[in-house]
């Protein structure tokens, strides 16, 4: 026992020694360095016995989520708009609240084209249901009138999801009467556009983020298409561009520079300035059906001019609607298109079977017929015309 205590005694000592004796002072700074280390002081128990250190447990390493590239939501850069020239081309945006930032989109995609001059004349919750807030079928006749534009562009529909009035009754929307009664006002405010010889591109609705109200959206752009079609008005579709992957509605998507950017407000309704600048793009595309650099025409190429067809009697066509309706009749084939084995068929029975006939004769009533008035051609003395080669 009296060993133990001697024990004791001098571990307590060299301690006590060695702070007394001077100490170099590479001694104090590994002393330092030990004691920051360690974290912890010893005490004189765990010097004679020692203790059972717990292990610290050893870091967990902490997980570093990849950080996606934010869509960017940065307006455009502001573009300066060149001076018009005294004759430019007026091109009339009027419709909604999307009418109005397309109108913006529009100045900004024209702004260095001195011929063409953009002027937005849209009414924000205007449509062709509450004609008594706004009347579009009146405010065009005057603008016309007025006769201070030279084509237009119409976006609109977003407010048309309403109970629709009429001489007739009052319709919930979308019902048969709804419908019929929408369809009589288009049609009543694109006669006029006619009549007068403006040009009209009409823009289609782009999804909304209500399925709901988008489905309502889409039937109602369904109507604007078929009028459009039946008056040749150019019909720009732009639902799959405003989609993702999976044909739903997004935020978000591609602009005109390929970088993922806000293209819709926080509604769900309209889009952003990015939106729009993408919508102006595919615009101009319709646009450049009738407006040619500084002038505006109706007219296009007719692909029967110096042919034996041309004096043949055809309905008028306007733009590239008139010619998809050809293409539907199948008169006019897209290139590169397999002509139809009925109709292949056809050409040739015609061809082996009948003579062949002079385009003139066509033209010519013979004698006898009640349209010849006492003239009339002797079909006997006409020459007599070669046979097609078997």
């Amino acid at each position: 026992m009296r060993a133990l205590w001697m024990v004791v005694l001098l571990a307590l000592a060299l301690p006590m020694a060695a702070t007394m004796a001077p100490r170099p002072a590479f001694a104090e700074e590994r002393i330092q360095v030990a004691q920051n280390n360690s974290g912890e002081r010893r005490t004189l128990f765990d010097i004679l016995f020692g203790r059972n250190k717990k292990e610290k447990p050893a870091p967990q390493p902490q997980r570093t989520t990849p950080q996606r590239s934010s869509p960017s939501v940065v307006a455009p850069a502001k573009v300066k708009t060149i001076e018009k020239a005294p004759d430019a081309t007026r091109l009339l945006v009027i419709g909604d609240g999307l009418s109005i930032d397309l109108a913006k989109g529009l100045d900004r995609f024209y702004a260095e084209d001195p011929q063409l001059k953009i002027l937005g004349a849209g009414v924000g919750s205007s449509g062709f249901v509450r004609d008594d807030y706004y009347d579009w079928n009146e405010a065009i006749e005057e603008r016309l009138a007025e006769d201070d534009f030279d084509m237009v562009v119409v976006a609109i529909g977003t407010n048309d999801r309403q109970v629709i009035r009429t001489d007739k009754g009052v319709f919930d929307p979308l019902t048969e009467e709804w419908r019929a009664a929408y369809r009589d006002r288009l049609a009543q405010f694109l006669s006029q556009l006619k009549a007068a010889n403006k040009p009209v591109v009409w823009v289609g609705l782009p999804p909304m983020r209500s399925n709901s109200y988008s489905s309502a959206m889409s039937q109602i752009s369904s109507i604007h298409r078929l009028v459009a079609f039946e008056f040749g008005v150019e019909f720009v579709d732009i639902y799959e561009r405003f989609v993702d992957e999976d044909g739903n509605y997004t935020a978000y998507g591609p602009d005109l520079n390929g970088q993922n950017a806000q293209m819709r407000k926080g509604d769900g309704i309209h889009l952003t300035a990015r939106g729009n600048d993408k919508l102006a793009f595919f615009v101009d595309k319709s646009i450049k059906t009738f407006y040619r650099g500084g002038s505006v025409t109706i007219a296009v190429a007719d692909p029967l001019a110096n042919s034996d067809a041309a004096q043949l009697q055809r309905p008028p066509f306007q733009g590239l609607s008139q010619v998809r309706m050809l293409e539907v009749a199948g008169i006019v084939r897209p290139l590169g298109e397999k002509p139809r084995a009925d109709a292949g068929g056809l050409v040739v029975k015609s061809a082996q079977s009948t003579p062949a006939v002079r385009l003139e004769q066509l033209m010519e009533a013979p004698i006898g017929r009640a349209d010849a008035f006492g003239v009339g051609v002797d079909l006997a003395a006409e020459d007599e015309l070669p046979q097609l080669p078997q």
